[in-house]
């Protein structure tokens, strides 16, 4: 055998035994590279000091750290403005002040779900057959996205929604292929868990079952078709009914979530009175609006990329026909996303487009393990053309990562989720840290600052304080030594209390900032004021 055919040879078994060893190790190594990309991420915008630039990333810890730390800890602080599954599950860890100041209790479990969502990409690419290259390009995709990685690095929900959302998509479409009941089981489970996270899984709950109802009724007729809806509807809306039945119990109405001053319904309707959802009542608008937040999270070619794949996978004649039908669970965010812009339930601005900054743009994030998914599926079925579009993914996801192009991370510090609030934490870090007396302030509207300022969440009287707020703001002057409230705005529950009550005469405003002003109790009255939490346990 002549040299050359010695090397090639060679090559080829060295190769076939590196694709051995790969296929052998491949879900483990998979685990170790997104576990160490995931805990590079945190760390790389923690000291950056990006980790905590949403407002929303720091009313997220606030609320954990509420249950365990404040003036009255306890579940009920888990409040109805969001779902609870996120907030419950810092609970273990929010306890330490690093925990909480750094962030990190909120973003581990967005690690999680980010390596646990890369690795679910995996899987479901090998059951549809796509081979080792095809794999490891879906999750590369996934898990090189700069805003995927930012977001898995704060206390939002995106990822974690994500995770649980796509684990439940994977076990639908394998009770799909094989009609196993058990997979079904776990479908609804992990469906009922993304349904604790962020409205968008109770969309996918229903969408899932209408996909159920149509495999079953085709195969076994209607009422067999109906049963199968019924008892994975039943497993799937456990978190809905106890969300329901949490409002009943706290709030008093099984609908505060809704239609509650501090829901989001109330917040559009504000909006809308503004004149800023433009998106309701105009689908074609909504619908554009969406699709370049897809785009703009995505990047623009592998979002293409990722609706080629799409259409390759859905005329694949070699994947039955139910299970195609199957792989559209994983559209869902597009569709509950569309219809809330439609119907006002959400806002989304582009910079350009609607309004003039940007606005909750991460929503386009939704789409990204499906888009993950359809490109590994169109590499492993374009042979010829397969390096052309992997080095072309690499040069985007190169350009991506070297200009940090995070359109998520813009959101998060220049636009309308921005909070920066350092002035007026800052104050009364410097101010409030070392004397005594407690602040009165409006969780709902200012919990940044009350994050940011450093101090201890016992120091602080809000609204979920029980006794403390009511006493508080009918007679300040002998409970809070400073108000914190945006003067003349009485959508700041604070000053639309303290501001009608006689006590709030012997305030002088001491600072003013953009977001809120500072007021001070004259020090002539200090001597009658409550400075220790005197009203011991509360119900």
């Amino acid at each position: 055998m002549k040299a050359p055919e010695i090397t090639i040879a060679l090559s080829k078994t060295f190769g076939r035994k590196v694709g051995e060893l790969y296929a052998r190790f491949e879900m483990l190594l998979t685990v170790i590279l997104l576990s160490v990309l995931s805990g590079a991420s945190f760390w790389y915008y923690y000291i950056n000091k990006l980790g905590l630039s949403y407002n929303d990333a720091r009313s997220h810890l606030d609320i954990g750290r509420r249950v365990v730390e404040g003036l009255k800890p306890g579940l009920a602080q888990i409040g109805s403005v969001w779902l609870p599954l996120n907030h419950l599950l810092m609970v273990p860890t929010i306890w330490n002040d690093w925990m909480w100041h750094s962030g990190l209790s909120g973003a581990i479990q967005s690690m999680v779900a980010f390596v646990g969502t890369g690795c679910v990409i995996n899987l479901l690419l090998k059951k549809l057959h796509v081979g080792a290259l095809g794999r490891f390009v879906g999750v590369a995709v996934f898990a090189a996205n700069v805003n995927v990685l930012y977001l898995q690095s704060t206390a939002m929900t995106e990822i974690l929604l994500l995770g649980t959302m796509t684990v439940g998509a994977y076990e639908l479409i394998m009770w799909h292929m094989d009609d196993n009941i058990l997979h079904l089981v776990k479908s609804a489970f992990w469906i009922m868990l993304s349904t604790l996270v962020r409205y968008d899984g109770w969309f996918l709950l229903l969408y899932a079952g209408l996909l159920i109802f149509i495999q079953v009724l085709k195969k076994r007729g209607y009422k067999t078709a109906e049963g199968a809806a019924i008892l994975f509807l039943t497993l799937g809306a456990v978190g809905v009914f106890l969300w329901f039945l949490w409002n009943q119990l706290i709030f008093k109405d099984a609908l505060y979530f809704i239609l509650g001053p501090f829901s989001a319904y109330a917040q559009q309707k504000q909006m809308a009175n503004a004149g800023a959802l433009a998106t309701k009542h105009n689908f074609l608008l909504s619908t554009q609006i969406f699709l370049y937040s897809l785009m703009f999270n995505a990047y623009t070619y592998p979002a293409i990329l990722g609706l080629i794949g799409a259409v390759v996978l859905w005329y694949d004649k070699k994947i039955s026909p139910h299970v195609r039908l199957a792989t559209t669970v994983l559209l869902a965010p597009l569709f509950f996303n569309v219809l809330s812009l439609f119907l006002g339930f959400s806002v989304v601005f582009v910079q350009g487009i609607s309004g003039n900054t940007w606005f909750n743009i991460r929503y386009g994030i939704m789409l990204m393990p499906a888009i993950a998914i359809f490109i590994g599926y169109l590499v492993d079925r374009a042979k010829s053309l397969r390096w052309v579009i992997i080095l072309s993914l690499i040069l985007v996801i190169f350009f991506a990562v070297a200009n940090n192009d995070s359109v998520t991370l813009d959101d998060a510090r220049v636009g309308s989720s921005q909070k920066n609030v350092s002035e007026v934490s800052g104050f009364l870090n410097t101010h409030a840290k070392d004397e005594k007396g407690f602040i009165l302030i409006s969780a709902a509207s200012h919990d940044a600052i009350i994050f940011s300022s450093g101090l201890p969440m016992k120091r602080f009287i809000h609204e979920g304080t029980g006794l403390y707020w009511e006493n508080a703001t009918t007679m300040p002057d002998q409970w809070a030594r400073w108000i914190v409230m945006r003067t003349y705005d009485d959508n700041d529950l604070t000053w639309k209390a303290v501001s009608r009550v006689p006590g709030f005469a012997k305030y002088q405003k001491v600072a003013s900032y953009p977001f809120a002003d500072v007021y001070e109790l004259d020090p002539q009255y200090l001597g009658g004021l409550n400075t220790e939490p005197i009203l011991g346990k509360q119900k």
